[in-house]
C-alpha cells in the first residue's frame, strides 16, 4: 500500500469485487491497492468511529449515506489509536470540512495513514449488489498506471477470506492498561480486549469501575489477578470459530460465577462457550440504526452494529448448558437473528451490539448499569 500527494480525488481508482462486478471512480484518502471483505454501513453519521474501530480490521467499508467528511476529522472521536478499516468507498466526499471541532479533512487523515480509498461510484448499486450476493473479498486499485482487469480480478480472488480469520489478537492490547474509576471506586473489571473501543470502558468509569484492560493472550489466572468484580470481554474482528483461547477462559469465569458481560465479538464467545455454535451472516450488520428488541423487557431499541457472524441458538426456548439454563435475551427484529444471550443460573450475559453509543444511540446504554446490578447482587 502506498500513499499519495494531495490531489489524489483527479486519480483514477477501480473497484473490484470477487465475483467479477467492477466499479470506476476516483481515489479517496492514500493512492494504492488495498484487499479486504466488502461491508457496508448504514450509519448517516459517526463515519470517525466507524474507521478507528478496531472490529473493521481487514474490511472495505462502503457508506450507503451519499455524502462524507463534511464534519473533517477531529481528535476527540476516534475509539482507537488509528484507523482499522481496510479501504474506504464513498460516494459523495466533502470539498471542504465544516465543524467547530474539525483538526483536519478526512481525506487528508485517510492520506495521512495510508488508507486507500475510492469516491465519485454509485454506492446504492454496490450494496444492493452485496445485500443480494453476500459480503465477499474486494481489491481497491488506484493510480494512473492501473493493471488490466483479468489482473486485479485474480489478486482480488487470491486475498484472504473473513471466515476462517483469528485477528483479535492482532488489534489487541499487548500491554495491560488500567482505566480509572471515575469519582469513587465501587467496582474492579477484567476486561479482555479483543478489539475493544475507547468509549467500551470510559462507560464503565462512568459507573465507578476500574477497569484493567488485559491482551487477548491473557489467561484466566490473568484475569484473576485483578481480583475482580466482573468480567468483561469485548468487540472484535474475526471468525469466532477460531476462538478457542477466549472461549476457554470465559468457561473458567462461568465456573467460578464472577459477573460476566460481553459486547459483540464477546457475545458470540458466550454462544461458544455455552455449547452453541456460529455462523456467518450473508452481508451482516453494520451501522447505528438497526432495531432490538429486550425480550426481558419487550422494550425496542435502535442499536449500533458491526457484525458479520451470529450465534447460532434457539430463540423460542431456554436451552441447558454446562452452566445452567440459557436463553435469548435479544433479537434483531429486521431478520430474527440472537442479539443477546442471558444465563438463568448464573450472574452472566451478552449482547451482540455496540451499547456504548460510539457513534450509535443511547437507548442501550441501561446495559452496563445492568452489569453493575450483577456486581453488586454478587458482592451482597
Amino acid at each position: 500500500m502506498t500513499t499519495s500527494t494531495r490531489g489524489a480525488t483527479k486519480v483514477p481508482a477501480v473497484l473490484v469485487l470477487e465475483d467479477g462486478r467492477i466499479f470506476r471512480g476516483r481515489a479517496y484518502g492514500a493512492v494504492g491497492v488495498t484487499f479486504g471483505e466488502a461491508v457496508f454501513s448504514t450509519g448517516m453519521t459517526g463515519y470517525q468511529e466507524t474507521l478507528t474501530d478496531p472490529s473493521y480490521h481487514r474490511q472495505v467499508v462502503v457508506m450507503t449515506a451519499p455524502h462524507v467528511g463534511n464534519t473533517g476529522v477531529n481528535d476527540e472521536d476516534p475509539e482507537s489509536k488509528r484507523i482499522w478499516v481496510a479501504g474506504y468507498v464513498v460516494r459523495d466526499p466533502a470539498r471542504v470540512p465544516s465543524n467547530w471541532r474539525a483538526k483536519r479533512s478526512l481525506d487528508d487523515e485517510l492520506r495521512h495513514q495510508g488508507v486507500v480509498g475510492i469516491s465519485n461510484i454509485d454506492t446504492r448499486a454496490l450494496t444492493r449488489h452485496l445485500r443480494e450476493r453476500g459480503a465477499m473479498r474486494v481489491g481497491i486499485f488506484s493510480g494512473n498506471a492501473l493493471p488490466d482487469e483479468g489482473v486485479m480480478l485474480a489478486e482480488v480472488r487470491q486475498a484472504p477470506e473473513m471466515k476462517g480469520a483469528d485477528l483479535s489478537a492482532e488489534v489487541a492490547t499487548k500491554e495491560a492498561y488500567v482505566v480509572p474509576a471515575i469519582g469513587e471506586k465501587k467496582f474492579t473489571v477484567a476486561a479482555v480486549d479483543l478489539g475493544i473501543k475507547g468509549m467500551t470502558p470510559h462507560r464503565m468509569a462512568e459507573r465507578g469501575i476500574e477497569v484493567h484492560v488485559l491482551p487477548a493472550t491473557a489467561t484466566a489466572e490473568d484475569v484473576y489477578a485483578v481480583n475482580p468484580d466482573g468480567v468483561f470481554f469485548s468487540n472484535g474482528p474475526g471468525d469466532p470459530a477460531t476462538a478457542d483461547h477466549p472461549v476457554s477462559v470465559m468457561q473458567a469465569v462461568l465456573e467460578r460465577g464472577t459477573p460476566l458481560f460481553g459486547i459483540c465479538f464477546g457475545n458470540q464467545i458466550l454462544g461458544r462457550a455455552l455449547g452453541f455454535g456460529t455462523y456467518k451472516l450473508k452481508y451482516g450488520h453494520r451501522g447505528i440504526n438497526q432495531p432490538v428488541q429486550d425480550r426481558t423487557t419487550g422494550k425496542v431499541e435502535v442499536t449500533a452494529h458491526n457484525h458479520g457472524f451470529a450465534v447460532d441458538a434457539p430463540l423460542d426456548q431456554v436451552s441447558e448448558t454446562p452452566y445452567g439454563r440459557a436463553e435469548v435475551s435479544h433479537v434483531c427484529l429486521n431478520d430474527n437473528v440472537v442479539e443477546g444471550l442471558q444465563l438463568l443460573d448464573r450472574p452472566a450475559f451478552s449482547v451482540q451490539y455496540h451499547p456504548e453509543a460510539a457513534a450509535g444511540p443511547h437507548d442501550a446504554a441501561y446495559l452496563f448499569d445492568r452489569f453493575v446490578s450483577l456486581m453488586e447482587g454478587q458482592r451482597a
